[in-house]
């Protein structure tokens, strides 16, 4: 969840056609917006994931000569798991009734035709505005209600000043369902702050499911994550549930994430980008529905840079990283 100055709205528009951008960027100025641009899907995602914004005007389709709109459907879809409150108002000079449901399905606010109009893309835009800031508003107040009760969870003590970061990050990304990564050395209270994440969130009445990852030998460490089916192995002599089914609809907490082998890296992978897996032995694939919270003492660019961390793991757990300071 995101929180912006609401006396400025600050506004993301994503077109891959230059004259579209700067018109409409003259336009949200003129009225006295703060605006970003970009031309591409990715530019899109990588500026919601570093920068606050009130709104999002954005294109349909970005490939040349395409007008399905799929491109930007499937966006909305990634937007919604970044950004669950950010108001998207999708734009596209191929509009049909048809299309405009689907994006709407998707998580569109509304839905605007080139050529537009001026006076009633300002009107949506400042509609879906003050409709968002409101969203953002009580979903932090709910946070921030949720963290001072305690509910479900260890009470998180943190008066000093240089906790006050981590307080803020809790009140705001607790309620969503994005992936964190959770770093600091041994002592500082990750798990605890885990365990936070989980109770503020929508799957707080569901399980956490905890799994210390350095703990596991390597010969258990598969099964250990996805479970397996009898005769996998020597020893498997029943079926077992893993962690994933185990906290079906909850939270998984990868503790010493660092520590997990290159092999089982790319499994991970797999499943935090589809949502799928199999039980070791078994080549039934099982569809999952898990938050995952990670956490490790170690730093894990230095592992990318040293070859021994996937970077694109990496990017799949490091949605938002709360970093704890060291209790010194």
């Amino acid at each position: 969840m995101k929180s912006v100055d609401s006396s400025t709205p600050r506004i993301l528009i994503a077109d891959d056609q230059p004259d579209v951008r700067e018109a409409l960027r003259l336009l949200l100025e003129g009225e006295g917006c703060q605006t970003e641009t970009v031309s591409s899907p990715a530019g899109l995602l990588h500026a919601i994931e570093n920068g606050d914004f009130d709104a999002l005007l954005m294109d349909l389709n970005y490939a040349r000569d395409t007008t399905s709109g799929e491109e930007g459907l499937d966006l909305l879809t990634k937007i919604q798991g970044l950004d669950s409150a950010l108001p998207v108002i999708v734009m596209t000079a191929w509009g049909s009734v048809e299309l405009a449901v689907e994006a709407m399905r998707c998580g569109a606010r509304n839905f605007i035709q080139k050529p537009w109009e001026n006076t009633r893309l300002l009107s949506v835009v400042r509609t879906q505005v003050e409709l968002g800031q409101a969203l953002r508003r009580s979903q932090r107040l709910e946070a921030e209600n949720r963290l001072l009760r305690a509910e479900g969870r260890p009470m998180l003590i943190a008066e000093s000043a240089v906790m006050q970061p981590v307080l803020q990050l809790l009140a705001c990304d607790g309620p969503s369902d994005v992936n964190v990564l959770i770093t600091g050395e041994h002592g500082t209270g990750k798990e605890v702050v885990a365990k936070t994440l989980h109770a503020m969130s929508g799957r707080g009445g569901k399980a956490m499911v905890t799994v210390n990852v350095g703990g596991l030998s390597e010969g258990v460490v598969e099964s250990a994550l996805f479970g397996h089916v009898r005769g996998a192995f020597t020893d498997a002599k029943t079926d077992r549930v893993g962690p994933f089914e185990m906290a079906e609809g909850g939270t998984l907490f990868l503790n010493e994430i660092a520590n997990i082998s290159p092999g089982l890296q790319a499994k991970l992978l797999r499943v935090l980008e589809s949502g799928e897996m199999e039980h070791v032995g078994s080549s039934q694939t099982r569809k999952v529905d898990v938050r995952i919270l990670s956490a490790t003492n170690s730093n894990l660019q230095d592992e990318v840079a040293a070859g021994r961390f996937r970077q694109d793991l990496l990017f799949r757990l490091n949605t938002i990283e709360i970093h704890l300071p060291p209790l010194r």
